[in-house]
């Protein structure tokens, strides 16, 4: 596997489907880009519209998806703090992948029905 250096010394996989998979490639992830692309939501609105994720692993993947640039965390000076995530202009260009995903999720489940 050949592997790119970046500025900051990271390594980013050579292969575009390998680097893609590295940063979204859990169906956690993916489920919290799929609800995201719909509108910004709040952490509880989120877990809630996810549904079995526990509170540890969606702060988990949303704070790598914050690192990678793809989500956009926003806290409010209020009181109670307001934290609500929305999807950079980076993560809304997802929306081909997941659309992609749902055609081919919706063809498999026509032809491989049970």
């Amino acid at each position: 596997m050949e592997v790119i250096p970046i500025e900051n010394e990271k390594l980013l996989p050579a292969c575009p489907v390998e680097l893609t998979l590295s940063l979204i490639g859990n169906k956690w992830k993916f489920l919290i880009v799929r609800d995201l692309l719909i509108e910004t939501k709040r952490f509880s609105v989120l877990k809630r519209s996810i549904g079995s994720i526990s509170q540890k692993v969606l702060t988990d993947n949303l704070r790598q998806l914050e690192v990678s640039g793809i989500v956009k965390r926003q806290v409010y000076a209020e009181v109670p703090p307001r934290v609500e995530y929305s999807l950079t202009p980076l993560g809304k260009s997802l929306d081909s992948v997941l659309d992609a995903m749902m055609t081919w999720g919706n063809h498999y489940k026509s032809q491989y029905r049970q």
